[in-house]
């Protein structure tokens, strides 16, 4: 019995770093995802879109309404907006197994239907570990002043 409780301890210290850096290398796993995605935005890249987004995805945006993936890259994609900045900044990840969370501050800022906008933001994405990848399942949007 000495001896099982004397091994639990000197291996469980070994565990928890294990599990440590296995959430640190998560978390910037997710960090990047998310640049990622920025710079699929940017770039109006629909292939990159539809690989870190989840068929799925509840999209709110900053003006409150609803959309799904489909919509969402296809407003993404468009013509009528033409981004010159697109940056996050601020995040923060938390890592629950299959599911994380990252919040942030997101900008935008370029031209739309020919007049300039800018969109400051704070972010929630929710993130699932399915099969050997993270997709995003959820995103919600808060204009900030």
């Amino acid at each position: 019995m000495r001896r099982m409780i004397l091994c639990t301890l000197l291996v469980a210290p070994h565990i928890f770093v294990a599990q440590a850096d296995n959430a640190d290398s998560i978390k910037t796993t997710l960090i990047a995802l998310e640049n990622a995605w920025n710079q699929a935005e940017w770039q109006k890249d629909r292939t990159a879109l539809d690989m870190l987004l989840a068929p799925d995805l509840i999209y709110i945006k900053h003006d409150g309404s609803l959309v799904g993936k489909t919509t969402y890259i296809s407003n993404v994609v468009s013509p009528a907006v033409r981004p010159a900045k697109i940056a996050s900044d601020s995040m923060s990840v938390h890592v629950y197994d299959t599911l994380a969370i990252v919040s942030g501050i997101y900008h935008e800022s370029g031209m739309k239907n020919g007049k300039a906008y800018v969109l400051h933001v704070r972010f929630t994405d929710t993130w699932v570990h399915r099969g050997q990848s993270w997709v995003c399942v959820a995103s919600q949007s808060t204009p900030m002043e």
